[in-house]
Order: structure tokens, then sequence, then C-alpha cells
């Protein structure tokens, strides 16, 4: 029980995750949540009970204590003790007893003793409070018994029922074992431990993508969970945990400083189960240019009647803009200079250009007069055509985010995420190409498989 509490606490505290190479952007902190659920079986705390009480519940080896009431008793375990939710946020609690019993009749200590053995259920109701520093309290009270068969001594003629003094002794122990009962569970599930072992052992960013080396680092910043609801078998509830996640391309960012002391969490109706987070993805200016290639190279079109053709054509960057650079042939002999900001076009899922400036580099002093036209065809041709598909970017990069978010890192604890949406923001160009800053919203949750 305690190990499968420090695995939930170690997501908890020290999820760290990543992604892309050198730092040319500089990413902002994005608040984000995790959530998970989370199950406790009934059968497991049963089990922790269990361990911590003894077959042998309670002896009484005297006839002479409790004012000479010539009375020995044994209390056995004949089962495990069995615990089952209620709705009212209570648990039943159920312990079955085998019970020996001696009593001795008689006057002026001539004593005739009487054994019996007899079986019977002790029932206890217990109410459970998660404290908001990782503690549990239990309040357990007693619930009375059910009597399998009542105890009677057989003297043969003379039975005597002796109900009222087994009862007198299982009350008693009764208040005793409601004692042992919350001392077991402040013991086995004070979890502030833990929280500071997970936080701790888990501060360390993670790499989700070698392509583009980018590391992502998240920063826990509240803990929220959800009010317990209990069932006949289990109790749940939902850890929220509010998060800033940041994005580092390159070189790994440092790890978090270690806590000796967990945060309080906080109770709360609603959760939020928005997760987000930015990475990046390169295009290089050879995947531009061939793009531009299959799109302009060897094509012709018409200016005042006459024939301009594309016989040579390249791309590369400009301080913040994409150069497009087309020699033509034909009516137009030159060099035409097309350059535009990147942006990501929805409609079309491509970067195109937006913002386009022209410049033709040609001897030909008429066709710089024609010029005009040919600006206008061109630059429109280009504007309209040229654009640098993202589809394939956003669906390796939605593969490698989700293959990231669905992986089981501790035994028994996966991750379970989904993107719901992946869209290029940013475009920036750098010397060898473009990045594309992604734009990530997610669900990401963690599923306790085992206990």
């Amino acid at each position: 029980m305690k190990r499968i509490f420090a695995i939930i606490l170690i997501l908890i505290f020290g999820f760290s995750y990543s992604q892309e190479n050198q730092q040319i952007y500089t990413f902002p902190k994005v608040k984000s949540s995790i959530t998970m659920p989370v199950r406790i079986p009934l059968a497991e705390v049963s089990k922790m009970v269990n361990a911590s009480v003894k077959d042998l519940i309670f002896e009484d080896n005297s006839y002479t204590d409790n004012n000479d009431d010539q009375f020995k008793i044994k209390v056995w375990k004949t089962r495990p003790i069995r615990l089952v939710g209620d709705v009212n946020k209570k648990i039943f609690i159920e312990v079955p007893l085998k019970i020996w019993a001696e009593k001795g009749i008689g006057t002026l200590g001539v004593y005739t003793y009487q054994q019996t053995t007899f079986e019977t259920v002790m029932y206890f109701v217990a109410s459970m409070d998660f404290k908001t520093n990782w503690t549990v309290a239990t309040n357990t009270k007693p619930n009375g018994f059910k009597w399998v068969v009542k105890p009677v001594l057989d003297f043969g003629k003379i039975k005597i029922p002796i109900t009222g003094l087994v009862e007198k002794s299982l009350v008693k122990q009764q208040a005793e074992f409601c004692k042992t009962i919350d001392a077991q569970m402040a013991s086995q599930l004070n979890f502030q431990q833990y929280a500071v072992l997970a936080w701790n052992s888990f501060s360390q960013p993670f790499k989700i993508s070698d392509e583009y080396e980018t590391w992502l680092k998240i920063t826990p910043v509240n803990v929220n969970i959800n009010p317990l609801k209990f069932y006949g078998d289990a109790i749940d509830t939902t850890i929220g945990i509010d998060i800033f996640s940041e994005t580092y391309t390159g070189v790994k960012p440092e790890a978090s400083q270690p806590v000796r002391t967990a945060m309080n969490f906080s109770f709360v109706p609603l959760l939020n189960e928005s997760f987000v987070l930015q990475t990046t993805a390169n295009i290089p200016f050879s995947e531009a240019a061939e793009i531009a290639e299959k799109t302009f190279l060897n094509k012709e079109f018409d200016v005042r009647g006459s024939k301009v053709k594309i016989n040579d054509i390249n791309v590369y960057g400009e301080g913040y803009r994409i150069v497009i650079e087309a020699q033509t042939e034909g009516y137009v002999n030159g060099k035409s200079f097309i350059s535009g900001i990147p942006v990501y076009d929805k409609t079309k899922k491509k970067i195109v250009l937006s913002q386009t400036k022209f410049k033709l580099k040609t001897t030909n002093i008429i066709q710089k007069t024609a010029s005009v036209m040919f600006q206008g065809k061109i630059v429109k041709m280009i504007e309209d055509e040229y654009g640098i598909p993202t589809s394939d970017m956003e669906v390796s990069s939605q593969k490698s985010i989700e293959e990231a978010f669905n992986k089981e890192y501790y035994k028994g604890l996966k991750m379970n995420g989904k993107v719901f949406k992946l869209e290029p923001s940013d475009i920036l160009v750098n010397n060898s190409g473009l990045t594309a800053v992604i734009d990530i919203q997610a669900g990401l949750r963690l599923m306790l498989n085992a206990f």
C-alpha cells in the first residue's frame, strides 16, 4: 500500500518531460494541468488492516479478575476482516470472530467449570478524512454484534446463558480495537515522506524527441483533489496538478531544487483537464527549395501575350523573411526576388508568404518598364501556389507527443494522453531554414492500473 501511494506521488510531484536543437526561440511558461484518477480498492485497505491485527485478538486467562468473575475468554479472528464502502462516506468493517469461554459455577471457593465455543460477527463504522498535508485520519466507532449462535454453558440440566458476560468483554475490546484501526491507518497512510521523495527524485527534465532535441520541463505549482467518493468496493478521487510547462531546445535545462516538505493540496469540486505545451519542428531551406522547384521550375506564364519561363529557382532566408529567387527567360530575362514573412495558413494547412515584396534584377531597360505587369503576375502566382505543407510535420509531432504521453513509466502507473489540437503559431527564420513553433492542447491523465 505504501509503495503504491509512493508511485502515485512520484507522478504528482515530479513529472517532467521533453522535445528540440539550439535555442533560437525563448518559450514562455505555459500554465497547464494534469489529472490523475485514483481508485483505492478497499480490499487493499483490508489487507493492511488484517496485517496489523493478529489472529488472537483478545484473551483473559484469569478466573479472579473483574471482581472474581470466574470467567476466562479467548477471541480469534476466523476470517479476514472485510471493508465495505458507503455512499455517505463511511466504511463498514466486519470482523468475524470465534470465541472460547469458560465459566465457573459454585460457592465458597468450590466451582464447577464448563467451557463453550461459539461465533459472532463484530461490526464497526469508520469515517475517513484525507488531510491536506497528505495524512489520513480515520474515526472508527463500534457498530454492534451479530450472534451466529448465542453463548450458553451446558451443565446438563442447567443451561446458563453467558451472552452478557461475553458482550461485556467484547464491548471493552471493541473500543480498544477502534483505537488500533485508527492508529494503523494514521501510521500506514502518512504520505508526506513519499511526496518529498517523489519530488526530489523526479525533478529532472526528460527528452521526448531525439529528432528535434527538445526538452519539456514540468514544474508543479498547486495540487488539487476532488472530494473522496465512496463505493462498495473502492474509494475514488481525482488528483489535479496545476503545472508550468517550459520547452527548451538543444541544451538540457537545470533540474529543480530539492525540497524538504511537500506542498499541501486543496479540495476542489471541478478540476481543469487542459494540458498545454509548445514544441518546435524544423524545415530546412533545402526542403523549402524542393517544394518551390516542384511547383514552379519550367513553369510558363503569359505577360502581354508573350511567354515567360522560370528556368531556375531557389529559397533562402534574409532576416525574418523568406526569399524566393526565380530566374526567368523569354519576355523577361533576369532574376526576380519575392520575399515575404512566413505565416501559417489554417485553411491551406501550409506555411505561406505574407506582406510580400518584389525586386527585379535585369539589364534590359525596356523590361524594367514592363516589370509592373510581370511583378503582378509572378507575385500573385507565388502567393497563391507556393506553400510548405505542415500536415506531415503536424502528424509527426502529434505521434511523438502521444507516444511519450502513453507509456508506463512506473510499474502499475501508466500515463494516458491524447492531443486534441496541434497547430503552428509562430514561424521563425534562421540560417538553415524555418522553425515552426507548435501550440499543443492535450489531455493528460495518469492511470493507476494495479495496486
